[in-house]
């Protein structure tokens, strides 16, 4: 136990020493981490039971990731992303696979089983890298990442049935025709408990969490439902994260969406750093000196392959540029993979020579997209000039433009929302207070949500940048700091205005680059002289 606090400790120290070098040459830190995880591998000879222990925990990375993305599209949106998630995702999967199976077959002379399932393998992404790029760069709901987005999305459903094939593949009693029924029984129970159970009872539940008045009960409640969503499509045969995926659809159905997906960034992020990590461990420095020469030709010939075949299918359904972003954004190899060949080299369909050569292959593709990703706009631009008048751009959450955001709902709020909705101006009122909230909508204010200003995501969700202002009229002062505080990191051209109670809170909150602050004693004081004066000169007049 103690040997392996240190080797944790040692890690998070070669990680964030990395990260804070990479950082400053503007370097993704999935790098720092994959570099961390190599070099603690080279360093201590790991345990099998240690590596897998370890495996299971980074692997919640992507099931909190899978989670957000589920928070972001409700049933409804799903249902207009079909085309891209069953048309797009379908042809990427089926054609890549089909024609990794033939160059596996050709190239690398396996049999067709063995052939199939490399084949299929390489047809993945990196939904870990690419998701979470979207999503830091707020490209989620643009062109290129809405079609991104649902190709992802089969992807991951379609690492059920190569899991499956793997099994069918070296099963000895069981037919395929009972694996199948099995597996349609429990994508049905998985659905229903899930999704079905969950859509008229998450609900109530966060209710009477929420009743308790308490962060902390309400924070655990969200990671109790997202752990157990992904069990429980574990303990069915599928992965955790579509379990994670069906959670936050589920809740993206509630009230509660924005200060869930706010809440839960830090352990996600965190999780994601420790998955990266075990990617780096998995490279053994022995299979690049002997097979380099291999490794380099697959990682050329799979990524300008895979690329150039999905911007050929895509072609014919979409326009050239989004086209080729997102075959440039989807041409690496996944994480997914490596569980597939993972299972295939424990079934003995591939020899650990193979599966260490594809590790090293995937893990170099994985490292790429990031510096591909940060690039696309300079890359796509060589390939296509980006129209001025048809220029991508983010929908963050909503199409809201040109509207005034409301930070707290308290009596100010409250007034502010009543005269801008008599003078028809669009707005809508953030607030954390789960009773203010439910009055509210009771009292029939459609405008407000339930959600923390004081992170950046929710801002950037409801469209900060192309607001006429943001109000901050909360009377917490902590709270109304860590607001402002964030707004000013999305710099001078938000026009942001803060109601303060005195002077001492109106220096600290200039001090941050606050457009307008108005101190509320003043303005009261200033109201009362006038008024007196407006009296006394009636009073001289008659």
């Amino acid at each position: 136990m103690e040997h392996a606090l240190i080797i944790f400790i040692i890690t998070i120290a070669i990680s964030t020493v990395l990260n804070v070098f990479l950082k400053k040459l503007d370097i993704p830190t999935v790098i720092g981490y994959i570099i961390a995880g190599l070099a603690i591998s080279s360093i201590f000879h790991f345990q099998e039971d240690s590596k897998e222990m370890l495996s299971h925990l980074a692997e919640f990375g992507i099931v909190f990731l899978m989670f957000t993305i589920g928070l972001e599209f409700s049933v409804k949106h799903l249902k207009n992303m079909k085309k891209e998630v069953f048309v797009y995702g379908g042809l990427q999967v089926i054609l890549s696979g089909l024609f990794f199976t033939a160059l596996a077959s050709f190239f690398l002379g396996l049999e067709q089983k063995p052939a199939i399932v490399v084949g299929f393998a390489l047809a993945l992404s990196s939904t870990a890298i690419v998701l979470k790029f979207l999503n830091e760069n707020n490209q989620l709901h643009s062109a290129y990442g809405r079609v991104t987005l649902g190709i992802l999305l089969f992807q991951d459903l379609a690492v059920i049935p190569i899991l499956l094939m793997i099994s069918f593949f070296t099963s000895e009693t069981e037919s395929v025709s009972i694996l199948l029924l099995e597996t349609a029984i429990s994508a049905m129970v998985v659905f229903f408990i899930i999704f079905i159970g969950g859509k008229y009872t998450v609900e109530h539940f966060f209710n009477w969490i929420t009743s308790s008045d308490s962060s902390e009960i309400f924070l655990v409640t969200v990671l109790l439902v997202v752990v157990s969503a992904s069990v429980l499509a574990d303990y069915f045969g599928f992965t955790y994260s579509l379990g994670a995926f069906l959670a936050g659809m589920t809740l993206a159905e509630t009230k509660y969406r924005y200060r869930i997906e706010a809440d839960l960034i830090p352990f996600r992020d965190i999780l994601l750093g420790v998955f990266f990590v075990t990617i780096g461990m998995q490279i053994d420095w022995h299979s690049i000196v002997n097979y380099g020469h291999i490794i380099a030709a697959l990682f050329v010939g799979i990524l300008l392959l895979k690329g150039l075949l999905i911007f050929i299918m895509l072609r014919f359904f979409i326009p050239k540029r989004t086209a080729i972003k997102t075959a440039f954004a989807l041409f690496q190899v996944g994480e997914f993979s490596l569980a597939i060949f993972a299972l295939a080299n424990a079934h003995e369909l591939i020899d650990s020579t193979l599966n260490q050569i594809m590790i090293i292959t995937i893990v170099l593709s994985m490292i790429l997209t990031p510096f591909v990703l940060k690039s696309l706009n300079r890359i796509a631009n060589k390939f296509s000039k980006e129209p001025e008048l048809l220029r991508e751009r983010a929908l963050i959450g909503t199409t809201y433009h040109d509207h005034v955001i409301i930070c707290g709902y308290g009596p100010v709020g409250q007034m502010l929302a009543k005269k801008f909705r008599e003078k028809q101006l669009l707005y809508i009122i953030l607030d954390n207070n789960i009773k203010l909230v439910d009055k509210a909508i009771a009292e029939g204010e459609e405008a407000i949500f339930l959600a923390n200003a004081a992170q950046k995501m929710v801002l950037e969700h409801f469209n900060i940048n192309d607001s006429i202002a943001i109000i901050v009229t909360v009377e917490n002062p902590v709270r109304m700091q860590l607001i402002c505080e964030n707004i000013v990191t999305f710099g001078p051209k938000v026009h942001s205005i803060v109601k303060v109670v005195n002077s001492a809170e109106k220096d600290i909150i200039e001090s941050l680059g606050v457009n307008h602050v108005l101190n509320g004693k003043d303005i009261v004081a200033d109201r009362l002289a006038e008024e007196a004066l407006a009296c006394r000169f009636g009073v001289e007049k008659d």
